[in-house]
């Protein structure tokens, strides 16, 4: 997680960086920068006239140049950067959507349901054309979406009876505006009763209605009033210009913005004395003023900062979040950490696939389990004052050059999203290369393992956990026995073995017991192997990693402990030693007599382990000084044959049948009879 943290912080690193290079070739190539300013002076009619409809101002009763240039400059200082954007949403012919209604439900939840924006919806009365034509309605969907509009067409014909018991009898206009400025307050719904169809008045009217909302202030006594009042609002955004009333994207903010921040408009068009103003720090007109607890900001003297919706809106949201707008970035953060993985991860392409799905899939799952405790927290009463100094962190932080830089570089991005995709792409493709390059030296095998071979290894990782028990978390010795452990009952009565074989790994047979067959009478300087844990740990290592260096088939046949001279491996025909069945003890299997009359070291053996003499799978006698290994139900055989026996796939005794990685309740000998002592 960490190494996706950083790779992703890399990114932006290098998305901040490109942005100054663009900044930089721009300037080299034209000689200006997104921050300078404009002289509406030197711009067409056709550039004014496109910077008055992304501001949202009207000019139809301006037919001169000089009245259209005047409103540019009464409404707020132009940029390079504000031109750029204006010409380029002008070029682009993306047709935008309107909604359907398809009953009084659709539309109670999408209009009147809806706290928080401005709805405008044209109504067609049964048997009746509508009142915008096609071509109209177009352009006003167009005209209305830039400034966060959504539009709608209602046909009573698809719910009659709604229309008539709202008195919709003929075709109009209806537009939906929060009645109240508190967060989530009332919808009331106007109809449009103007005579002219034209697209400007019809714009007009909207705009209207949403500046209705707005404080306006006429004369200094009402606003130096209002700048000392202290309220519910600790944000508030002030437009002081000479307009008739603040433009359409002004008017939209605080549509949106509604219960978070305060937008106030100051009409300075009848002032005799402007002076006054210098008393609250603003010294010219227009100018859009940030007050806030901690002070005073002027909007649009940083990079990015335009007089336009779009620049704002991103401005406002990082000085006054929402708790969704932090969930969405998080979002966002989260999915492209999480797709970082599938460059980081190397091998087949079908093995990246599915990690990454994986990761998207743990990733927002936490995410969400993370957010809920986050959500439930913040509906405590006494969380407010935390949640005033988290918002204070916000405005500070969020007020500086770097954040505006930020912001710019946001809008830049997200208005450009092929070259957002094709940087990240490339980010990913250098990481893989890298990552590649590291892991070639440590694991070709992973690295260049195609699709085929990592399907049939996760194959056989699927259906080995599926369906058995996963040995390679038990380690042996257990304290269960037979009646704790019900996994062992049902396999033995599972006959004939109809089950998959279970692919065990065989890392419990290194904590088997081993030791020295030795004999009485028999001098021997080896010491003996005993399976003790104060004894026989750093044996049992040494063993094992020898069998690591040799291939599996070659360490089953030759196993002996380095530096002891005259040990010999295992090979079942060496010194034979003399046992007797003992009468009234525990009868040992495989016994035999031989020539030779020397007696087992038994004291040698562990407790747990039964005696005998003989390998059940060579069939062969033990031999003095052979290394002998035990399995949990107590049945000894050659360590060779055993461990050949176990690594072959059968994980169970030669004799009983007992899973060999499961416990069972040790066997104790008898103590022996007084009639059973030699005379």
């Amino acid at each position: 997680m960490w190494v996706k943290l950083c790779c992703l912080l890399l990114y932006f690193l290098a998305l901040f960086v490109l942005a100054r290079v663009f900044e930089a070739v721009a300037w080299y190539e034209s000689g200006f920068l997104a921050t300078q300013l404009v002289d509406p002076v030197a711009l067409s009619f056709r550039k004014l006239r496109t910077i008055l409809e992304c501001r949202g101002l009207g000019h139809s009763g301006l037919p001169e140049k000089k009245d259209v240039r005047e409103l540019v400059e009464k409404s707020g200082d132009l940029m390079e950067g504000e031109l750029y954007s204006a010409l380029k949403e002008e070029e682009a012919s993306e047709s935008v959507s309107s909604t359907n209604f398809s009953g009084e439900m659709h539309f109670y939840e999408l209009v009147e349901d809806t706290k928080d924006g401005i709805w405008l919806v044209q109504v067609i009365a049964n048997d009746r054309s509508p009142l915008v034509g096609k071509v109209h309605w177009e352009k006003m969907v167009k005209k209305v979406s830039r400034f966060g509009i959504r539009t709608g067409t209602f046909n009573c014909s698809s719910d009659p009876r709604y229309c008539r018991r709202r008195g919709w009898l003929k075709s109009t206009l209806i537009m939906s505006v929060p009645q109240t400025s508190t967060s989530k307050g009332k919808v009331m719904l106007k109809e449009y009763n103007g005579r002219r169809i034209e697209v400007e008045h019809i714009f007009k009217w909207i705009t209207a209605h949403a500046a209705s909302r707005i404080k306006t202030i006429y004369n200094w006594e009402h606003l130096k009033e209002e700048w000392n009042k202290s309220d519910q609002y600790r944000v508030k955004i002030y437009l002081f210009a000479n307009l008739d009333q603040p433009p359409a994207f002004f008017s939209a903010l605080s549509v949106k913005f509604t219960g978070r921040v305060e937008f106030i408009f100051v009409n300075v068009e009848n002032w005799d004395n402007k002076s006054s103003m210098a008393e609250i720090g603003v010294y010219k007109t227009p100018s859009y003023i940030l007050r806030t607890p901690e002070g005073i900001y002027r909007y649009g003297n940083n990079t990015g900062e335009f007089i336009s919706l779009r620049a704002m809106d991103s401005f406002l949201r990082s000085l006054q979040p929402e708790v969704n707008d932090l969930f969405v970035l998080s979002l966002v953060l989260v999915n492209l950490m999480a797709w970082m993985d599938l460059f980081i991860t190397q091998g087949a392409t079908i093995k990246r696939f599915v990690v990454l799905i994986s990761t998207l899939g743990t990733y927002n799952s936490l995410l969400i389990i993370s957010w809920l405790p986050v959500l439930g927290f913040l509906q405590l009463p006494y969380l407010d004052s935390f949640y005033e100094y988290s918002l204070k962190l916000f405005r500070y932080s969020n007020t500086t050059t770097l954040a505006s830089w930020v912001r710019a570089d946001w809008m830049f991005y997200s208005s450009h999203p092929a070259l957002f995709l094709s940087t990240y792409l490339g980010h990913g493709l250098l990481i893989d290369y890298f990552e590649k390059k590291r892991r070639r030296n440590n694991n070709a095998d992973e690295v260049n393992a195609n699709n085929l071979e990592w399907l049939s290894s996760l194959w056989d990782w699927y259906t080995s956990y599926l369906f058995h028990p996963i040995a390679s978390f038990q380690h042996f010795p257990f304290d269960s026995d037979w009646d704790e452990d019900p996994d062992l009952f049902l396999e033995r009565l599972a006959f004939p073995d109809l089950w998959l074989h279970p692919l065990i790994p065989t890392d419990y047979i290194k904590n088997l017991p081993m030791w020295r067959f030795k004999c009485l009478g028999v001098h021997s300087d080896e010491e003996t192997f005993q399976d003790s844990e104060s004894d026989s740990d750093s044996e049992n290592k040494e063993v094992f990693s020898s069998e690591k260096e040799v291939s599996e088939d070659e360490e089953l046949t030759t196993f002996h402990k380095e530096g002891e001279p005259g040990v010999e491996p295992c090979l079942c025909a060496n010194k034979y030693c003399h046992h007797e069945p003992y009468d009234g003890k525990a009868r040992s299997y495989g016994s035999s007599s031989t020539a030779g009359d020397m007696e087992p070291d038994w004291s040698a053996w562990p407790a747990e382990m039964l005696h005998c003499t003989e390998c059940v799978v060579c069939l062969e006698n033990f031999a003095d000084g052979c290394l002998l290994m035990g399995l949990p139900c107590g049945h000894v055989f050659h360590q060779n044959c055993i461990v050949m026996w176990l690594a072959g796939g059968r994980h169970c005794c030669p004799v009983c049948r007992w899973a060999s990685y499961k416990a069972k309740q040790p066997y104790t000998h008898p103590p022996p009879l007084a009639s059973d002592t030699p005379s």
